[in-house]
């Protein structure tokens, strides 16, 4: 008997590489793998033809026999030694990327004389053949892995890009032409596309910014490689900011670009809220100098009006207390204008007994603008400064009431406040009016059309305030 098989699953030159191919052939029972054997036994008039593969844990496995039973196959490729059911048996290695992973083994019941010289070189030749179908479907199986593995990396990278919100496009300076995603035309305002002409892309450029734009691509393009701008967008309201970064991966020869990348992206939000710091900026550096100007006005008539030095610090103290409440709240709203009620419920409640509530404020909420909320903290501070003294807050039973309206139509509303005291000592008209009194009257001077009247009934103070208004706030109390 004759018998040449050498299956070594360890001789190879790369296991990696072994185990691949191994791994591939072990997945293909194919039906050229049966013409192959078929062709083998023909060739050598042979009973039965095996053709085995080594799989990943170099086991060999049967993929394809002919005149023999699978049952009978497994037991030859398992048998330790020559199968009793066959006399002859002769095998050809199947070489694969340098290493063995198979064999085409003849078989016969019967002994028979080795195969001529030419029929092992067909039976080489038919191995040769069966080898480049396993590296054929390797290469096979390794080219749809790649692609799966692009595939999902270019799934990642969408997924990426529109939780990021960014628009990616592919220039070919050559042609003009803008390969990009659909999300780059609806943040240029465009029709839905997937290409794009660079030119119409220029055009939808809000003019202030095309020059400057150009000049910083023509810097990219010439050298530089990188770019990097922001511009605005032609048409959207609210007026839309994009973001640009690109990179030049490509050139020819001659330098010229070839191709360039880049993405967009929505930078609408952080240019207003920077705009926005600006104006609250400027706002506060106005407000400081204005308020500087108030304290200073503060002093210099708290100090004129006061008999000793320690009138005069209780007053100031006090003043500067309710100019800077009105700061605070102010200052928490960005300077945008606070509501009328935060605005009373913050000055009056110093004077107030929160278990026994005595001054009641009733009226809408309303918007007030920071020179009205202003001037308004200094006439609440002492319009109930005076009332804890001398009015309504000064005896147990004695109560105060604020309230507001808003009258007039659209584009002439007013807001109309009214103060008034009750259950107080019995009042008397001033015979000098002091600096608190000349404060409620002037503080609300820079506020255009704004009244103010002090008026003193024997029954209770009572003021009356009226000035411009604008619109309700969005919320009330």
């Amino acid at each position: 008997m004759q018998d040449n098989e050498t299956i070594d699953a360890g001789v190879v030159e790369s296991d990696q590489d072994k185990a691949s191919v191994a791994g591939a052939a072990e997945a293909l029972p194919d039906p050229d793998f049966d013409r192959l054997t078929s062709l083998a036994a023909a060739l050598c008039q042979a009973p039965a033809v095996l053709l085995t593969l080594v799989d990943t844990a170099g086991v060999q496995s049967i993929h394809s026999h002919v005149g023999i039973d699978a049952g009978e196959a497994a037991d030859v490729i398992a048998a330790a030694s020559p199968s009793p059911a066959f006399a002859f048996r002769f095998a050809v290695p199947i070489v694969a990327a340098g290493s063995q992973v198979g064999s085409l083994i003849i078989l016969d019941r019967e002994q028979r004389p080795p195969p001529e010289p030419v029929q092992v070189q067909h039976l080489e030749a038919i191995a040769g053949i069966a080898a480049s179908l396993v590296m054929l479907r390797t290469r096979s199986q390794a080219g749809a892995r790649a692609e799966a593995a692009l595939a999902h990396a270019e799934t990642r990278r969408a997924v990426a890009l529109e939780a990021a919100a960014l628009a990616s496009w592919v220039w070919d300076p050559r042609t003009g032409v803008v390969e990009c995603d659909t999300l780059l035309p609806e943040l240029f305002n465009m029709p839905p596309a997937t290409r794009m002409r660079a030119r119409d892309i220029v055009v939808a450029i809000d003019r202030r910014d095309i020059d400057k734009t150009r000049k910083m691509f023509r810097e990219a393009l010439e050298g530089s490689d990188d770019y990097s701008g922001e511009y605005r967008i032609k048409g959207p309201h609210p007026l839309r900011w994009l973001a640009a970064r690109g990179r030049v991966v490509e050139r020819d020869a001659d330098g010229r670009p070839t191709l360039v990348f880049g993405v967009n992206y929505d930078v609408t939000e952080r240019r207003h809220a920077e705009e926005r710091q600006r104006l609250l900026l400027r706002e506060i550096n106005h407000r400081v100098k204005n308020t500087l100007a108030t304290v200073q006005a503060l002093a210099t008539q708290t100090v004129r009006y006061a008999r000793e030095p320690r009138e005069f610090l209780d007053a100031f103290s006090q003043r500067l207390r309710a100019l800077g409440l009105a700061h605070g709240l102010l200052s928490e709203y960005e300077w945008r204008g606070i509501g009328i009620r935060d605005l009373s419920r913050m000055e009056l409640s110093p004077f107030d007994d929160a278990d026994v509530p005595r001054i009641s404020i009733v009226g809408q909420d309303a918007l007030l603008t920071p020179d009205q909320a202003l001037g308004l903290a200094l006439i609440l501070h002492e319009l109930a400064s005076n009332a804890l003294k001398y009015g309504a807050l000064s005896v147990p039973g004695g109560k105060v009431s604020l309230s507001w309206t808003i009258r007039g139509g659209k584009g002439a509303k007013r807001l109309h406040l009214e103060w008034m005291e009750r259950g107080g000592p019995e009042v008397e008209p001033p015979q000098h009016h002091g600096f608190g009194s000349i404060l409620i009257r002037r503080s609300l001077a820079k506020v255009i059309s704004s009244e103010v009247r002090h008026e003193f009934p024997p029954e209770g103070v009572r003021a009356e305030i009226s000035l411009p208004f604008g619109e309700p706030a969005e919320t009330t109390a």
